[in-house]
């Protein structure tokens, strides 16, 4: 049950930020990073992801990049890939753990950043869900 209510929250999040980059010029391919602390295609909440993504007109390979950086170890690789990320550079980082999370923070501070941490404001994440503050875009 929390599984899928994490994966709604991840999905509605993504859907929010993904929607108005609809509007991008025709022919642009829209970046997504997803950083994570294991595989996240094996993550509960992939197949909302990726099935909001088709619903919105999302095709990977086609008119949308999805960039995936997993590391099965320290906080510094995790750091390592945030940074990677960024340079990328990507429109949206998707989060899959706390640690990825912190990771993705300290590598920007204009990219928006979809955390699935279970309580991103009792972490500290964000200054409320309401209003989440953190990173803003240009």
């Amino acid at each position: 049950m929390w599984l899928h209510a994490m994966g709604l929250i991840v999905t509605l999040a993504l859907g929010l930020l993904i929607a108005p980059l609809a509007a991008a010029p025709p022919g642009k391919v829209v970046r997504i990073g997803i950083l994570a602390t294991g595989n996240p295609r094996s993550a509960p909440y992939w197949q909302a992801f990726d099935q909001r993504l088709h619903e919105l007109g999302y095709v990977d390979g086609h008119n949308i990049a999805i960039e995936f950086r997993n590391v099965e170890g320290s906080a510094e690789q995790l750091r390592d890939r945030a940074a990677e990320l960024v340079r990328l550079p990507v429109e949206v980082l998707v989060a899959g753990s706390s640690a990825a999370t912190k990771a993705a923070q300290q590598a920007t501070r204009t990219i928006p950043i979809v955390t699935a941490s279970g309580d991103p404001v009792g972490l500290g994440f964000v200054a409320s869900l309401a209003h989440p503050g953190g990173t803003s875009q240009a």
